[in-house]
């Protein structure tokens, strides 16, 4: 599997077709504490915890993951 990055606007266009997206917050504890930005229903997973919460995120669509 490749990583590649894509824009909002990207992401909008693949959802206004019904595509399924699971979006993971991996900011870490402190930044996403600072942020007044947050994801409704994203998967919050700092990056340096990943492997350890591999479980929690879905293998059935396109994950996208942000960080600040």
């Amino acid at each position: 599997m490749e990583a590649t990055r894509v824009t909002v606007d990207e992401v909008r266009e693949r959802m206004d077709r019904g595509e399924q997206f699971a979006f993971v917050d991996t900011r870490n504890h402190q930044a996403w504490g600072e942020s007044d930005r947050k994801l409704p229903h994203a998967i919050r997973v700092p990056a340096d915890e990943l492997e350890q919460h591999l479980d929690e995120i879905p293998h059935d669509r396109t994950v996208i993951t942000y960080c600040t």
